[in-house]
C-alpha cells in the first residue's frame, strides 16, 4: 500500500526533472565552424525584406510551452538560375517578444529573455548567420543549408533542411524549421526546480528577399 501511494510523488518528480523538445528537427552541430567558405556564391543577390520576412521561437517546459518572435535586422541571399547558393541574415535580440502571453506576463519573460542567462541582449545585441554551403535535396525545391550561427558571441557551424517556396526573376522566398540545443550558445538558464525548460529551442524562419 505504501508503494502505491509513493507512485504519484515519484511521479511528480521525474515530471519535474524533465521537459519535452518542442516539435522540429534537430538541425546538425559540427565539432568545428567552417572557414574555408566565403567565396561570394554564385548567381544574384536579392535583399532581404524585414517587412515580410520573420522568425518565430517556441520553448517547451514541464507545463507548458512559450512561442513569440524575433525581428530580421538585415540579409541577402544569392541565387543562381533559381537556386540558391549562399547568404545571410541578421536577427536583432532587443526585439525578442512572446505572442502567447500578454501584460505583466509577457513583460517579465520578455525581460528575463533578454537577461544575462538567456540572451543577455544588453552585450549581445545581435545573432547573426552566414551560410557555408548550400546542397541539393530530394526535389528542386529542398535545400540542405549549413551555416555559421553566432549567438552570444559563440559560433558554431549547423545544418538544416530549407524549402525554396518562390524563386522568380526578382523574388526568393525560403523556409526552414529547426531545433538547436540553446547550452551549446551559452543559453544556459534551465528554469525553476519544479518547471524545468527544454534543452532546445524551435526556429521557424521565413525569408522573403527581392532584387
Amino acid at each position: 500500500m505504501k508503494k502505491l501511494l509513493l507512485l504519484p510523488a515519484i511521479a511528480a518528480v521525474i515530471m519535474s526533472s524533465c521537459a519535452g523538445n518542442p516539435e522540429g528537427k534537430k538541425a546538425e552541430v559540427q565539432d568545428s565552424v567552417a572557414t574555408e567558405q566565403i567565396a561570394t556564391p554564385a548567381g544574384h543577390v536579392y535583399q532581404v525584406d524585414v517587412a515580410q520576412s520573420k522568425v518565430v521561437w517556441t520553448g517547451t517546459k514541464v507545463t507548458g510551452a512559450h512561442t513569440g518572435t524575433i525581428a530580421i535586422k538585415s540579409g541577402t541571399l544569392s541565387v543562381d538560375n533559381g537556386v540558391l547558393t549562399g547568404g545571410t541574415f541578421a536577427l536583432d535580440l532587443n526585439t525578442i517578444s512572446s505572442t502567447d502571453l500578454e501584460g505583466e506576463y509577457k513583460e517579465k519573460l520578455d525581460g528575463h529573455l533578454k537577461a544575462a542567462d538567456f540572451f543577455d541582449v544588453a552585450k549581445f545585441p545581435e545573432a547573426t548567420f552566414v551560410i557555408t554551403k548550400a546542397e541539393a535535396g530530394a526535389t528542386p525545391q529542398d535545400v540542405k543549408v549549413s551555416g555559421n550561427l553566432t549567438i552570444k558571441g559563440v559560433t558554431k557551424n549547423i545544418s538544416f533542411d530549407t524549402k525554396v517556396v518562390e524563386s522568380t526573376a526578382t523574388t526568393i522566398k525560403t523556409e526552414a524549421d529547426f531545433n538547436i540545443v540553446r547550452a551549446d550558445w551559452g543559453v544556459s538558464y534551465e528554469g525553476k526546480k519544479d518547471d524545468l525548460i527544454s534543452a532546445e529551442i524551435n526556429f521557424k524562419v521565413s525569408l522573403v528577399a527581392t532584387k
